[in-house]
């Protein structure tokens, strides 16, 4: 990697994002060859990482998640920002080259490097308020689930997927493309489209758009609407509506609440939800109250 670096006026070393021939030269180092298996794709252009550092209003003094650093664009720009990072990297060489890139580009800052599976990580240092991230896209919906249920202190987070992830995660009910991931995410709190992302910025080209999806959690910060058995019966209830999307849910959620059409609209009816309707007209709190509805109904022996 060219280690060479900017002067400022006066002497001053200036802090250094990676570009393109960065990126090139860490890759043939490190002999990394980008793979779609672990959704990798770099991003080398400096304005994308300081509107992404920008958008997701990182602050100085305060510890940020990233997930799949990579070759260390993203950990870089946060650490231009005055964050403290902890980076969880599956891929061990990227892992064991990060805080090499960064003592070299960005000395004096703090890096916790975790190499592991985002999905196995549930214990993070240093309680991340904020998730930024440009997150492999063929895990981004489950790793961004596992994370706010295992890691409370996080309350805000900007995040790159693929953009039919991102409208699908921050699509209101009787959206074409609401879905499970939509109600699940909004258990969490809210979310939003944040900004597109060229394909242009990545290396290698990705062959699909990208978009930024910004969350914030719920009200009052970091408390869900539920308990954790709540939480367990919403999703439930959640992948059987719309495992079944076209039928009405008093048919696909007769296998959860009942065993029967009849009970489920029992149910239903208890929690004010039409049984004729269908999941993807309801939002995270219909869902809510029928899991509260079923808890409550009396046991049939």
């Amino acid at each position: 990697m060219n280690a060479h670096r900017h002067e400022a006026e006066g002497g001053a070393i200036a802090p250094r994002l990676l570009g393109p021939a960065e990126i090139r030269d860490l890759a043939e180092l490190l002999d990394v060859t980008p793979t779609k298996k672990l959704g990798q794709n770099f991003v080398h252009d400096a304005n994308t990482v300081r509107r992404i550092v920008q958008t997701a209003g990182v602050t100085r003094g305060e510890t940020v998640l990233e997930i799949g650093p990579g070759l260390g664009s993203l950990t870089l720009g946060l650490l231009e920002a005055g964050a403290e990072v902890v980076a969880v990297e599956i891929d061990q060489r990227l892992a064991a080259q990060l805080p090499h890139t960064v003592s070299v580009m960005q000395p004096h800052t703090k890096l916790t490097v975790i190499r592991d599976d985002a999905l196995r990580v549930t214990d993070v240092p240093g309680e991340p308020v904020r998730l930024v991230a440009n997150l492999p896209y063929n895990v981004s919906v489950p790793v961004l689930l596992h994370l706010l249920e295992h890691v409370p202190s996080l309350t805000s987070g900007i995040v790159m997927v693929q953009a039919e992830v991102g409208h699908r995660l921050a699509a209101a009910p009787g959206s074409k493309v609401y879905g499970s991931p939509s109600v699940k995410a909004a258990w969490y709190g809210d979310w939003r489209i944040a900004g597109q992302v060229s394909r242009m910025v990545f290396w290698p080209v990705p062959n699909v758009d990208s978009v930024l999806v910004g969350f914030e959690r719920g009200t009052p910060p970091g408390e869900p609407p539920g308990t954790e058995a709540e939480r367990r019966a919403v999703f439930a209830l959640v992948d059987a509506a719309f495992q079944q999307r076209r039928k009405m849910l008093r048919q696909a959620l007769s296998g959860v609440l009942g065993g029967s059409a009849a009970a489920a609209s029992g149910v239903l009816e208890r929690a004010g939800v039409d049984p004729q309707t269908r999941g993807e007209q309801l939002t995270v709190q219909d869902f809510l109250a029928i899991a509260r509805a079923a808890a409550s109904a009396p046991q049939v022996h």
